[in-house]
């Protein structure tokens, strides 16, 4: 396994892949370093694509990741990660709609634990599920990752993080 982190538009990133496929996408601190345990050629070209995808997406170049994924879930959260990879991008679907899409039409509360166990975060786009009253529902980056991701796909530039100052006041 061999583990990258960069600085991104979105913040700190860190991408982690073994055996040519990427195992997870995560928020890093800015404590958090890179890990590093393969000799694997593979897996350092396979880093330099997901990042160069990465920063292609968040300048909205890019709508679509063509990457090789694998991460580790039971039989039910790949139904539904699988899933979220169909949800278009700038789109949402409600944690029902999910559901319905995994053929568990009544497993909306589990969907959305399974949303939230996602390893590879904004590559299966988690953060395209909402509530079915359309409010934003969680977000384990927190909720704030997941409002300025879904204004970047919808037409808008990506936001600078809030500010404490500006946090504090809403």
């Amino acid at each position: 396994m061999a583990t990258r982190i960069r600085q991104t538009a979105l913040g700190r990133i860190g991408i982690e892949v073994g055996q040519g496929h990427i195992r997870r996408l995560f928020f890093a601190s800015a404590t958090e370093s890179a890990r590093d345990g393969s000799d694997d050629d593979g897996d350092a070209a396979l880093l330099k694509e997901a990042f160069r995808q990465l920063d292609a997406y968040l300048d909205r170049r890019l709508r679509d990741f063509d990457l090789p994924l694998a991460p580790a879930g039971t039989p039910f959260q790949q139904k539904v990660w699988s899933a979220l990879r169909k949800i278009p991008y700038g789109r949402t679907a409600s944690y029902k709609e999910v559901a319905v899409a995994t053929g568990h039409p009544g497993a909306a509360r589990a969907v959305g634990g399974a949303n939230g166990r996602n390893p590879i975060a904004i590559l299966i786009p988690c953060h395209r599920v909402i509530n079915a009253d359309g409010a934003l529902g969680g977000y384990s980056s927190g909720l704030e990752f997941k409002r300025r991701l879904l204004a970047l796909e919808r037409g808008g530039a990506l936001t600078p993080p809030a500010t404490a100052d500006a946090r504090a006041s809403r």
